[in-house]
């Protein structure tokens, strides 16, 4: 994760527009959207479908016609995400992503919101990224995203413990209603074991010399497009790759990036042991992230999920897996 994102000469402007969507009736506000960015569809024509598998915000795309060839997808902000989502900084990657042919057409910015490129495609599942066929794809992608240099000649730094701390200065410690109170009570760890286990984990991880990197940042399944009609919710941890399928997915990672930063092809295992040590420990801070966020989430959120239950989800899995994982130790 770095803190600091340049957005090259030549990206295309992105146009704000001054239109605020209601999260709970949002097809005037999406017609004023589609006014400006497709004027020659007619308001009375256009369909609108909901995309129901995002649980940070809520995502509409709109089109006209029985097919949908050209969507427009239009994304609300969850309700108070701007706590803990720098928009601004979104929008700046969103941009140099576009520009790399990483990521769709950004169309606008609008008050509470986003409009860009539907890519037609397949979501993909975790059985789908089990496939080598289809993983080694993935992490080419993911490489490419990682070789970009978007700093401006600037040091990158990461910014993962400072989000992690406003995560956790951000997630509440009760709940007003009483059943959500007593789960958070009863089966998220306390505020003074997070505090805990945040300082250890910097102090851990920071060890490791991880390069920082430009990073997708929320890489779910459902979040990656797989271009292909045929062939291709609940988390199941027993799906986790194990040793052998890891270093498969790392060594496929670690030719591309290495092609990407024009440094040759030639992997050798001693390259991949160290990624794989670095990734599994990592995991940890991944875990810890998302379950401050669910926290956060439980508390604002207007989404129909249980947010507290992920939170235990993934507080659990933290916990499975830290003995494991610091077991793990980089070469000599």
């Amino acid at each position: 994760m770095a803190n600091y994102i340049h957005v090259p000469e030549g990206a295309p402007a992105v146009p704000k527009l001054d239109v605020t969507l209601d999260e709970h009736d949002y097809r005037a506000g999406a017609l004023k959207l589609l006014k400006t960015l497709r004027p020659h569809w007619k308001p009375s024509e256009v369909k609108t479908k909901s995309f129901t598998d995002g649980i940070t915000n809520k995502l509409i795309g709109c089109y006209v016609g029985g097919s949908m060839q050209d969507v427009v997808l239009v994304r609300v902000y969850g309700n108070k995400t701007e706590l803990f989502v720098d928009r601004e900084n979104e929008v700046k990657s969103f941009r140099v992503l576009q520009m790399h042919r990483c990521a769709p057409r950004l169309y606008c910015t609008f008050n509470n919101g986003l409009c860009y490129e539907f890519l037609q495609g397949v979501a993909l599942e975790p059985e789908h990224i089990r496939s080598p066929a289809i993983f080694r794809h993935i992490a080419r992608q993911m490489a490419k995203y990682h070789a970009i240099h978007a700093h401006n000649g600037w040091v990158p730094q990461s910014d993962l413990w400072l989000r992690i701390s406003k995560f956790f200065s951000l997630a509440p410690t009760h709940f007003d209603d009483p059943e959500k109170d007593q789960r958070l009570k009863s089966e998220v760890p306390s505020t003074a074991c997070l505090r805990d286990e945040m300082i250890w984990l910097q102090q851990n991880l920071s060890k490791l010399g991880s390069p920082v990197v430009l990073c997708h940042n929320d890489l779910l399944c459902k979040n990656i497009i797989y271009k292909q009609q045929e062939g291709l919710n609940e988390v199941d941890y027993t799906l986790y790759p194990g040793r052998e399928r890891q270093w498969q997915w790392l060594r496929a990672y670690l030719e591309a990036y290495k092609e990407y930063k024009s440094q040759g092809t030639q992997v050798s295992n001693t390259e991949v042991e160290v990624l794989y040590v670095q990734v599994n420990r990592f995991a940890l801070a991944s875990h810890f992230f998302w379950g401050l966020w669910a926290l956060i989430q439980a508390q604002y959120s207007t989404i129909d999920f249980d947010f507290l239950g992920y939170a235990v989800l993934r507080f659990s899995q933290y916990f499975k897996m830290k003995p494991e994982v610091m077991s793990l130790h980089l070469p000599e």
